[in-house]
Parts: structure tokens; sequence; C-alpha cells
């Protein structure tokens, strides 16, 4: 994808983030432009941390196959590893990783980037790919720039997101 693509969607998800005080409307905002922008983005979802259990990741709006992840211990899978390193996780082949939580036969790669907000990680935006190494430095710093706009809101936005 070129640069135009991700800076384009960056403009909209961040008029879209200014425009509304739901949580979950800019979520699902988020997980329906980038799929329909970017073919090879086959599941896009987040996983935002449990208040009332900051070791349990809990499936929030998302497109795609549904999965039987639905809570996710901080402890496991490539969404734990984000949440657990603080750091964004790009896998290249999930088959070769033992860490993947199996959802999709189709997929082959994954990227997950953690959601900061006060300084802490929230959540993240996971997406998968149907195709092997999928994702490029420029895929997550696109996503990271989503997440980024995601924490900001929830940082401004702290009484509507609970």
């Amino acid at each position: 994808m070129s640069e135009m693509d991700f800076t384009q969607i960056l403009i909209e998800v961040s008029a879209f983030a200014k425009s509304t005080t739901d949580l979950a409307a800019l979520q699902n905002f988020i997980v329906e432009i980038i799929p329909e922008r970017l073919p090879y983005y086959n599941w896009t979802g987040f996983y935002m941390l449990d208040p009332n259990d900051s070791d349990t990741l809990v499936l929030g709006p998302y497109r795609g196959a549904p999965t039987e992840h639905v809570r996710i211990p901080v402890s496991q899978g490539i969404c734990g590893a984000a949440v657990a390193q603080n750091t964004t996780v790009i896998i290249d082949d999930v088959h070769s990783d033992p860490r993947y939580l199996a959802c999709s036969l189709e997929t082959k790669s994954e990227i997950v980037v953690p959601i900061r907000a006060h300084g802490a990680v929230v959540g993240e935006i996971d997406i998968d790919s149907h195709d092997l190494a999928a994702f490029t430095a420029e895929d997550s710093a696109f996503l990271e720039r989503c997440a980024a706009i995601v924490g900001a809101f929830i940082e401004t936005n702290q009484t509507s997101s609970k």
C-alpha cells in the first residue's frame, strides 16, 4: 500500500475520533475502514484489557471470521505477548510461532499493536492476514498511529469509555 493510503485513513480516523464521544463507535469505524481500504487486512479487531482483570484481554469490535478467542490471558498468544512486552509484534508466519492461538486456518501472518493511555497499555489492535509476511514497517507505523489516536481518545473521553 502507498503512504497516501495510510495517510488518508489516518485523516479519516482522526476526524471521526474528534466527532464522537463513544469508544465503541470509534473502534467500529476503524475496523470498518481499515479492511475496506487494505484488502490484505483479513481480520481486524480490538482486544482491550478487562477493567476488572488486567491480566485478561477481551475481544471488542472486529471484522473478519468469528473467533473463539474472546478472552485471552496476557500470558498467552501473540496478543498477550504484545501487551506483556508493551511493543508491536509482527509475525511473518504464524504457524512457525508457538505462541500463536489459531483463529483461522487461512491466517498466515499477524501484527499486534498496543494501545496506550495515561502511559499504560489498555488494549491493542490485532490484524491477521491470509498472506505470509504481509506486514511491513509501514504497516507498523500506520497501526501505531491508529493506536495513538485511540489512546488519546481514551485519555480525553475516559468517563465515556468505561
